[in-house]
C-alpha cells in the first residue's frame, strides 16, 4: 500500500518559520483558500447566501476577518475566501453548497503559498519589496502587487502584521526575496 504524506509549498513536512532580526516569517499551512465569483445577474442571490453562510464580502482593496470565514476583494464581484484548514479542508465544496448557482467557486489552497510577517513595524521591509505605501494604508487593506518578479496578494492586518499570498510554484523565490529585504535592514 502506498503511504502518501503532504508537503508544504517549501517542500517540507512542517511549516517553515524564519526569524531575521526582529521579524518573523511564518509559512501558513493551516489556511484553506477558495475563490468566489458572482455569476452574471446573481449578485443579490450571492449577497443573501453570504450572509446566511457568514462569509464577509468586503469592498475594493479590503480584507475582512470573520469566524470561520475571512475574505478579501480581488476584483469586482470576486473574492478569495479563507478559513481554518483543519475544519475547512474542502472549502470549495462547503462554499458550493452554501452559494449554489449564485457563484462560481474554485479551490485555491494548493495554488498559493501564504507567509505571515510579524515585526514591530513592517514598513521598512515592505517598502523594499513592493510599491504599496504600507505606513499609509489602513489595517484591513488588501491588494494585488508585485514582489520581485512575482504577482502576490498583500493583506495588512496592522503595522506589524501582514500576510502575503504568492504562487506556490515560486514559494522559495518569494521567501528568498522577503529574507533578503529583511537582511538589508537587520
Amino acid at each position: 500500500m502506498v503511504s502518501l504524506q503532504s508537503l508544504t509549498a517549501l517542500g517540507k513536512r512542517e511549516a517553515t518559520i524564519v526569524t531575521h532580526g526582529p521579524m518573523t516569517i511564518t509559512e501558513r499551512t493551516d489556511v484553506a483558500l477558495s475563490s468566489l465569483a458572482a455569476r452574471k445577474g446573481r449578485m443579490a442571490d450571492l449577497d443573501k447566501a453570504a450572509k446566511a453562510a457568514g462569509v464577509p464580502l468586503p469592498g475594493p482593496a479590503t480584507h475582512r476577518t470573520g469566524t470561520p470565514y475571512s475574505a478579501f476583494w480581488t476584483a469586482p464581484e470576486m473574492w478569495f475566501v479563507e478559513a481554518p484548514y483543519a475544519t475547512h479542508e474542502l472549502i470549495a465544496d462547503l462554499l458550493k453548497t452554501a452559494f449554489g448557482e449564485s457563484a462560481s467557486i474554485t479551490e485555491q489552497t494548493d495554488a498559493w503559498v501564504a507567509f505571515d510577517l510579524a515585526a514591530a513595524d513592517l514598513t521598512p521591509v515592505l517598502e523594499r519589496l513592493c510599491n504599496v505605501d504600507f505606513s499609509f494604508v489602513p489595517a484591513g487593506y488588501a491588494t494585488r502587487t508585485v514582489m520581485e518578479h512575482l504577482g502576490v496578494y498583500l493583506i495588512k492586518h496592522d503595522v506589524g502584521a501582514a500576510r502575503i499570498y504568492g504562487p506556490r510554484s515560486s514559494a522559495e523565490s518569494l521567501l528568498h526575496a522577503i529574507k533578503t529585504a529583511a537582511h538589508s535592514l537587520w
